[in-house]
């Protein structure tokens, strides 16, 4: 059963955390699981870039993204060649490091 390790995040998991993961789940649904509110305010649907996370190791084992989810990843906040949306990552059989950014970029609560 692999294990994604989230990094410490400072409001989210400030001493981080190591979770067990099944094959075919995706961060994100991991991250809940564990009591990560990760936000994601398109409800997992791959239309907003609010559940965007660097995976610091394992990458290379997972599915490569989709357009729709590179074309998102072009509007995230602090995008790196590790980055993906935690809600289209699915798990497969390798351990992960996971670091979640500092900031996201919510486009539905910041239009005023």
């Amino acid at each position: 059963m692999p294990q994604i390790i989230f990094l410490p995040h400072e409001e989210l998991c400030p001493d981080g955390i190591v979770a067990e993961a099944q094959a075919g789940e995706t961060i994100l649904d991991v991250a809940l699981a564990n009591g990560i509110e990760l936000e994601h305010a398109c409800e997992k649907s791959c239309a907003c870039t609010t559940c965007h996370i660097h995976v610091r190791e394992g990458f290379d084992s997972l599915p490569e993204a989709d357009e729709l989810e590179e074309d998102y990843l072009d509007k995230a906040w602090g995008v790196d060649p590790d980055s993906r949306l935690s809600c289209q990552v699915i798990v497969e059989d390798q351990d992960l490091v996971v670091e979640i950014p500092k900031y996201t970029i919510n486009m539905v609560s910041e239009r005023h």
